[in-house]
């Protein structure tokens, strides 16, 4: 091969990566969270309903979901809303219509960082063990709402999940 179809082959080569990479579309959400249900499904032993595992998919465009042990800071800290970053809603099915309880403990949480870069599109899922049998009820149908806030203090969609029946 002489020298000019070498450098032909190189040129042509280089625009043909180049026309390939160019093309590659890097996935872009909004800096807004976005949540989808996907399911929730008991982990019990058998004997009664205690917990349930909450399954949901979300993507951020810059990847500020989450916080670190450390993050305690305002508007973080312990008598900050925003202490926690998954906000969880309880609720009962009474007489054919679902009811919010109010519950002896929260059971919102603290999601941890999803990734180390800042500006960095992210996607994927996370689940979470959930309380589910409320003792001092006597109904037995429940679900969750949730929401999640990222560091920007941006609240996501809420999403409702499916109904649970509690062995009771």
């Amino acid at each position: 091969m002489d020298k000019l179809a070498f450098r032909h082959w190189f040129w042509l080569w280089g625009l043909m990566v180049l026309l390939l990479t160019s093309c590659k579309k890097e996935e872009k959400y909004s800096d807004i969270p976005h949540i989808e249900f996907i399911s929730l499904e008991s982990i019990n032993d058998g004997s009664s309903d205690m917990d349930v595992r909450l399954t949901f998919k979300f993507q951020d465009g810059n990847g500020d979901i989450g916080l670190d042990d450390d993050d305690t800071e305002t508007p973080f800290d312990t008598a900050s809303v925003y202490y926690y970053n998954c906000f969880i809603s309880y609720f009962e099915k009474q007489n054919g219509e679902y009811v919010e309880i109010e519950l002896p403990f929260t059971m919102n949480m603290r999601i941890p960082r999803l990734s180390k870069y800042d500006k960095e599109s992210i996607e994927g899922e996370i689940y979470m063990d959930l309380y589910a049998n409320n003792p001092f009820s006597k109904f037995d149908t429940i679900r969750y709402e949730v929401f999640i806030v990222d560091r920007a203090l941006n609240h996501s969609n809420t999403i409702t999940t499916s109904e649970y029946i509690v062995s009771k």
